[in-house]
């Protein structure tokens, strides 16, 4: 069995978003609305903050269904 995965990249970091672990809590909307909107498609926008900003917010969400990975430049 695979795990749903959604990804979304800003080219330096990637916020990878797994909706069966989603509690809904809203912290991501209401931290970082330029990035987080439920109202739009695709609800996660990831040019909408500065990678900062992306990390701290990402790291904030309670069920772990938002995290990120750090691209690399090769």
């Amino acid at each position: 069995m695979s795990i749903e995965k959604h990804t979304y990249t800003n080219g330096e970091v990637t916020i990878v978003w797994q909706p069966k672990l989603c509690i809904h809590s809203g912290n991501c909307v209401r931290g970082l609305p330029a990035v987080f909107n439920n109202r739009e498609r695709p609800w996660i926008k990831a040019e909408g903050a500065d990678t900062e900003a992306i990390i701290e917010q990402v790291k904030k969400c309670p069920s772990g269904a938002l995290t990120f990975i750090l691209n690399t430049n090769k």
